[in-house]
């Protein structure tokens, strides 16, 4: 495995690792930030464009609601003119009626009726009225049948005398005809002398005066014959009324009576005209209003989202301000923790240095004195005849020579120094660094090493775990016992003292034992390991990774 590919290599670079925790707020929250503004945006802009499109139908629909109400208006007011226009001239033709009632019935009338009723007119009834008579016959036999009825009633005596008095009572008045029916419904006397004769017992006009109601209808003739002649394009009010005596309830015959109110009705629809011109007219001003209206609502809309938006992009800025100044003290602060890290491993690994030259220079003077003991401590052995004193000099001479020489060995495997991964053993590494603190006068607590046995070896960087227990265990008190064995995960240290650090301190010294353990917890971070701290930090524990079977060099 070269070491460009180690996976413990990236976590060798300081800045490397700051990088791989480092949270860059500005560009989360400048990404988070515009989404999230623009979004509001788009749902502001739609909320205000349905807003806008829904008081332009509102608008629509009124305006429709107010062009079908004013033309309804209108027409109701045209056809309640042309109802009271009826209704008035029923009234008048009424009165009229009973004019010629007081006038001419018992006098003039009533005889003429009398004499009609002795003509019968069952003959004529019998006959069958063809609806669809040949093109070459101009009438019907029953029409010819009451045609010669009306001859009749024509050449009576006293027609002539009746006549004229007619014509002279309606003259110089709006009454363009009159009709007298008998109650068989036969036409006794008509102004117009072509309709003496006529059967109208079919009519339901003349049903209902016969009954005793009157009835009333305007029409509109385009030819019209009257009293002064053939009069064209009117309008006329036709009435049957009742005739009665002195105000009796029998009734003794029926007028029809053709009133003209083509002035009147063409007064009305003068006054329609009028007024659908005038409800056109509003009509206009009110959408012409309600186009104000919209063009209103869609600019104050659109200063509304300016508005808005302007406050959006104010916020936006204001936010990105405090975000960057956030983001620039944060870095600051990276960069001091960076400086502080950088820092701390350059002391300690000019430390480490100067201990290993010490150790070397150490190891290297006493080796050449020891060597030079052993040798002459040898030869003595073996040339003394006599072993008792000499040879047990030399055999402690030998035992001192080898402690002299275990101590230079864990001076220079504490001593060394190696930031490169490498394929190791845990218990060593301990070992030297406890060893190095039982000669450490300020450091008052005895250790109890407890290595494990047949441990994993794990793929690490054992200075790191050198610095690891260095800055730990100057934070405990008493009775230090350091154990290792094997996890789950790979390795377990496992340290526990009989009391912490934290009773009875000062705060530069609880400062100093929050900065050794913000180095332990990156360090074990680097190596890809966990801690775990218990009861109140009396007992510690920390877990390495270790290699596979098939990765372990042994």
């Amino acid at each position: 495995m070269g070491f460009s590919s180690h996976p413990l290599m990236k976590p060798l670079l300081g800045r490397r690792v700051a990088e791989r925790g480092r949270f860059n707020l500005l560009r989360y929250f400048t990404l988070t930030a515009t989404a999230t503004f623009l979004v509001v945006g788009v749902v502001l802009y739609v909320m205000e464009s349905s807003e806008v499109s829904f008081f332009a139908e509102v608008q629509q629909r009124q305006a429709k609601f107010f062009r079908e109400a004013q033309a309804e208006l209108s027409a109701e007011t045209t056809q309640a003119a042309r109802t009271a226009l009826v209704a008035a001239q029923e009234t008048a033709n009424v009165n009229l009626t009973h004019f010629f009632a007081n006038t001419l019935w018992d006098s003039h009338f009533a005889p003429f009726v009398a004499k009609a009723q002795s003509l019968s007119l069952d003959r004529c009834r019998s006959l069958l009225d063809h609806r669809n008579p040949p093109r070459t016959a101009t009438t019907s036999p029953r029409e010819e049948c009451f045609a010669g009825i009306g001859l009749k009633l024509r050449s009576q005596p006293g027609f002539a005398a009746l006549d004229r008095q007619a014509i002279a009572t309606m003259k110089n008045s709006n009454v363009f005809k009159i009709k007298v029916y008998d109650l068989r419904g036969l036409t006794v006397y008509s102004s117009d002398h072509r309709n003496i004769g006529e059967d109208k017992s079919g009519n339901a006009g003349w049903r209902a005066a016969a009954a005793g109601r009157a009835a009333s209808e305007l029409t509109h003739r385009d030819h019209f014959s009257s009293f002064e002649g053939m009069v064209e394009n009117r309008d006329l009010v036709s009435s049957y009324i009742p005739v009665r005596r002195n105000g009796g309830k029998d009734v003794l015959g029926v007028f029809e009576i053709y009133a003209d109110v083509t002035p009147t009705l063409r007064q009305i629809n003068v006054s329609s005209t009028q007024l659908a011109s005038l409800v056109a007219a509003n009509q206009g001003r009110l959408e012409q209003t309600a186009t104000r209206s919209g063009e209103m609502v869609q600019k104050n809309s659109v200063d509304l989202l300016r508005v808005v938006g302007g406050m959006l992009i104010l916020l936006f800025m204001a936010l990105l301000y405090i975000v960057k100044r956030g983001q620039t003290i944060i870095d600051e602060q990276i960069e001091t923790q960076e400086r502080a890290a950088a820092q701390e491993r350059l002391w300690h690994r000019e430390k480490m240095e100067a201990m290993a030259t010490m150790a070397a220079n150490v190891s290297h003077e006493t080796g050449n004195a020891l060597s030079v003991i052993a040798a002459l401590a040898q030869q003595l052995g073996d040339r003394q005849e006599d072993a008792s004193d000499p040879a047990e000099a030399a055999e402690q001479i030998l035992e001192q020579s080898r402690r002299v020489f275990g101590m230079t060995r864990q001076i220079s495997a504490f001593a060394t120094v190696s930031d490169r991964p490498e394929f190791a053993s845990i218990n060593p590494v301990i070992e030297a660094v406890c060893y190095f603190f039982s000669f450490d006068r300020r450091f008052r607590s005895p250790i109890d090493f407890r290595p494990g046995r047949d441990l994993p070896w794990c793929d690490m960087v054992p200075e790191y775990l050198k610095e690891i227990l260095m800055n730990l265990l100057p934070t405990l008190n008493g009775k230090i016992v350091v154990e290792t064995g094997s996890c789950s995960k790979g390795v377990r240290i496992r340290i526990q003292s009989d009391a912490t650090g934290a009773e009875s301190v000062s705060e530069e010294d609880k400062g100093l034992a929050a900065r050794r353990m913000e180095i332990v917890r990156r360090r074990i971070d680097d190596m890809g390991g966990t801690l775990a701290m218990r009861e109140n930090g009396a007992l510690i524990e920390i877990e390495l990774p270790a290699v596979t079977r098939e990765d372990s060099p042994h």
